[in-house]
């Protein structure tokens, strides 16, 4: 930490943080005896950390993890060669992205430091991610992301997760490293998280916890090909060579798209309705993915009215806003090197619109892997399985569960349910279970654990469950255990706040609130500053974080105050779909303002004259009877600045009937806030190219609001793009065969006459997950089309590794088997595949060796598509 200027800056943002929150206890780490070191990188920290960082960690969590920063820069052989800007912003800080942090840093170097100090860097980094391998395997979660020992804890995450636990592993022993993201693909919904990790002068990048031979490889370089756009989040101030995207009080978003995929520059003019340029105004990049236009990247314009992107060469849709004006186009990034946006619409203005989304060509570059450094590889992965398995084998069982609930007289396929789904931290969840006495608190304490998510139950603690065990009963039974005991309010860890509160508010106060709700809304709007930008970049402060900065973030700020609420026995929430948030009564929910200052109470019935309804009809077409919502469909809010607020349907709500579609949303009409709105639909077609339409229309107070719903078919029939050997060889995988040696069958043979699917799996791989998952959930459309669907393993010991069970709604119409004779690679051949052993690889053929579908990689809605090619067959 020597920079002369750096250091002035660093010191200037410091005391600027001082100057806005309390002082304290959440300084006090300053008046310890620190070195210069310590000092410095202390008040790096404290500059640019997020408010949650401050408030929720003491100074002493991070002096350990400076002191640890240090030691392994002492102590590792690349310390001396890791340039100080390089260090102090992908090594030092202990937050990757927005999870949940620990004393990772310290118990991995631990673990680390012995594997790797022998090694070069680069060998280094490849050694480390086989270390994550033996922890952690993917398994897709919700958003909250945990922590870096949580994942070791649970023994899977989410990518998010994956990425977030090599970044922590990496940093512990010195090497500089960041997590990469694509905040959506563009050829597909969902998006991904990966790492890049600094050896010799240069970012390499590599999947988390899938270990590769050699870096810059993944299954996903052929995804990342037909990317958009790339981000990492550096911590503080960065000035890398990078693209800038944007500089925030905390971090620094830079692009690093340059490093995947093939890249246009372009830039983009805002005017207003007089031609005349628009400064200041917002500019959102958006691409199309899971059916609504989502911004990746937000820019805002200078003097005169123009920004710039580097992007993938593909479609987005520029969303131009300000002061509740706004303006829309397409934008083909390598097409059209400028754009001019006209903020020509208002609040008011309906308008219909086809849009066709176009995403980037394939263009994926491999590097080489010798057949010997495979065969290691793939050796090294089987042991770190069989590792990693042995530490899952700890984890209670279902057998040892029901035992343990019968033995406690619990009921039982709750807390077998519950306890399995523990996993790792199942020894806190028994622990609570056992200290539920009567039949009563039993009772309450299995609804407790069912209210917190799956997540939860991974990595809560005994002393929050025991905590919200003792809420006070003031309202209904129901009430109670959804908005009142539940501790779950949104996306945050959940924390033992109803005993905090409990003390410091006093017992007057409590029953004031109590006897009337606003007046804590009221106190909440005065006591609790809000500033948005505080907490960029950070998981939400706990809601005594809150209560001892007096600042927040907006969502910090609802969660707070739902929480103060719950800990008076007052039902309250933050509404999923709105994201407002909501006092429950006997009426319904009532929405409050936290920005305003009311006096009492609004009754529900006041407001109803607020609320309109919707009704869409639809006319189904030939392939999609109920489109749902986030596949085919979404809706978003125009808000008062001219921008989109997406209305968050849960996908899983039981009161949506299993998620929301259009049947059971829109058919009959549903209530919405009075305003304008969007409505996008979708058709993803197999090249990853969408048919879209946007439309814009107005819900009225008390009125009904009447819009069609238009699902825009492709007016290609299916065509035969390929040609295939139905008469291939493959060794099919029979549990009844009475021979030690499997006999060869054909594909024909197999499968008779007429069409048939044929899929080659990588066990055990993210995009081959999300392919049978989605193929499980069209089993009644696949079983009633009733063709036969292969799917091949590459070899032997890859069948061994598949666990059938991981996916039951598979449909019976499918045959396993083993690709002996090569399958792949004549696929590949046959439909000029560039990269074989990108997997999954599935194709429709028939008979007549035609083939009218090829999917390879990494594709979301698979299982849509397969059926889609099916009907038009």
């Amino acid at each position: 930490m020597t920079d002369a200027s750096y250091r002035q800056r660093v010191e200037q943002d410091f005391q600027q943080r001082k100057a806005l929150l309390p002082q304290g206890e959440l300084f006090s780490i300053f008046d310890t005896d620190l070195s210069t070191y310590e000092q410095e990188a202390l008040e790096f920290l404290y500059a640019y950390m997020p408010l949650v960082d401050i408030a929720d960690y003491p100074g002493e969590f991070h002096l350990m993890n400076v002191r640890a920063a240090q030691k392994a820069e002492k102590e590792m052989p690349w310390g001396k060669i890791v340039p100080e800007e390089i260090f102090r912003h992908f090594v030092l800080p202990a937050r990757v992205n927005n999870e949940n942090l620990d004393s990772a840093r310290v118990v991995f170097y631990e673990e680390l430091k012995d594997r790797v100090k022998s090694l070069s860097l680069y060998e280094a980094i490849l050694e480390v991610n086989h270390w994550c391998h033996e922890k952690a395997i993917y398994t897709p979660s919700d958003a909250r992301t945990s922590s870096p020992l949580a994942t070791v804890r649970t023994a899977y995450g989410r990518c998010g997760e994956e990425s977030t636990l090599l970044v922590a592993a990496l940093r512990s022993v010195g090497i500089p490293a960041r997590q990469v993201y694509t905040p959506r693909w563009a050829h597909t919904d969902d998006n991904h998280a990966w790492v890049e990790a600094w050896a010799d002068g240069k970012w390499h990048f590599l999947g988390a916890c899938e270990p590769e031979p050699v870096l810059d490889l993944g299954w996903f370089n052929a995804p990342a090909s037909r990317g958009m756009l790339m981000h990492t989040k550096v911590f503080g101030r960065y000035e890398g060579a990078e693209e800038i995207m944007s500089v925030t009080p905390n971090y620094t978003e830079i692009n690093v798209i340059d490093n995947y995929a093939p890249t246009a520059k372009a830039s983009v003019t805002v005017k207003d309705g007089q031609g005349n340029p628009v400064d200041g105004a917002r500019v959102e990049f958006k691409l199309y993915n899971y059916a609504e236009f989502y911004t990746v990247a937000t820019k805002q314009t200078d003097a005169s009215g123009m920004c710039t992107l580097t992007a993938g060469r593909g479609d987005m849709l520029v969303w131009a806003s300000k002061d509740g004006r706004f303006g829309f186009a397409k934008l083909s990034f390598g097409k059209q090197p400028e754009l001019t946006v006209t903020l020509d619409r208002k609040e008011g203005d309906n308008f219909a619109m086809d849009i066709d989304v176009v995403p980037p060509a394939e263009s994926a570059n491999l590097p080489e892997v010798t057949p010997e450094q495979r065969e290691e590889n793939d050796r090294r992965l089987a042991y770190e399985d069989s590792i990693r398995n042995g530490y899952v084998a700890t984890f209670m069982s279902e057998e040892a569960a029901r035992t343990f609930a019968r033995q406690y007289k619990l009921d039982v396929d709750a807390a077998v349910r519950i306890l399995v789904a523990s996993r790792g931290n199942h020894r806190t969840i028994r622990d609570f279970m056992t200290r539920l006495r009567s039949e009563k608190s039993k009772k309450g304490g299995i609804d407790l654990l069912q209210r917190i998510s799956a997540k939860d139950l991974r990595d809560v603690s005994l002393e929050v469950l025991v905590d919200h065990m003792q809420s006070n009963v003031r309202t209904g039974a129901d009430y109670f255990r959804r908005y009142v005991r539940n501790p779950r309010v949104s996306n945050e860890m959940l924390t033992p706040y109803k005993s905090f509160f409990k003390k410091v508010v006093s017992k007057e106060d409590m029953e004031t609130y109590v006897a009337q709700p606003m007046k804590l809304v009221t106190w909440v709007a005065e006591n609790i500053r809000v500033d948005k930008d505080c907490n960029l970049g950070g998981s939400p402060v706990s809601p005594e974080g809150v209560w001892k900065s007096r600042v927040a973030d907006p969502h910090s700020r609802d969660i707070f105050f739902v929480s103060m609420a719950r800990s008076m026995g007052i039902p309250a929430r933050i509404d999923e779909v709105t994201g407002k948030v909501q006092l429950i009564t006997d009426e319904g929910a009532v929405d409050v303002d936290l920005d305003s200052d009311p006096e009492e109470l609004v009754l529900l019935e006041e407001r109803v004259s607020l609320k309109g309804k919707l009704v869409a009809n639809y006319s189904p077409v030939k392939l999609l009877d109920n489109p749902k919502y986030y596949s085919h469909f979404t809706i978003s809010k125009v808000t008062p600045q001219g921008n989109l607020q997406l209305l968050s349907y849960d996908e899983g709500d039981i009161d949506m009937g299993g998620g929301a579609t259009w049947s059971n949303l829109l058919k009959e009409g549903t209530a919405l806030d009075a305003g304008e709105y969007v409505l996008v639909t979708g058709t993803r077609l197999a090249s990853g190219a969408v048919l879209s339409k946007v439309t814009a229309f107005n819900v009225l107070p008390g009125k009904t609001t009447d819009i069609e719903l238009v699902m825009r078919e492709s007016k290609d029939e299916v065509q035969v793009i390929g040609n295939f050997n139905s008469e291939s060889l493959f060794t099919p995988l029979r549990e009844d065969t009475a021979s030690d040696v499997p006999s060869k069958e054909s594909l024909l043979q197999a499968c008779g006459r007429g069409y048939f699917v044929v899929g080659i799996l990588g066990v055990n791989q993210e995009p081959t997950n999300h392919a049978l998952r989605d193929i499980a959930a069209f089993k009644a459309d696949l079983e009633k089309w009733g063709r036969k669907m292969v799917l091949l393993f590459p070899n032997e010991a890859q069948s061994r590794k598949f666990v059938k069970e991981s996916f039951p709604d598979l449909p019976s119409t499918i045959i396993y088997g083993i690709d002996t004779d090569g399958i792949s690679g004549q696929i590949a051949e046959a439909m000029k595949l560039r990269h074989k052993d990108s997997l999954p690889i599935f194709i429709i053929a028939d008979t007549f060796n035609r083939v009218v579908f090829v999917s390879q990689g990494y594709t979301i809605g698979l299982g849509e598509q397969l059926m889609k090619t099916v009907h038009g067959l």
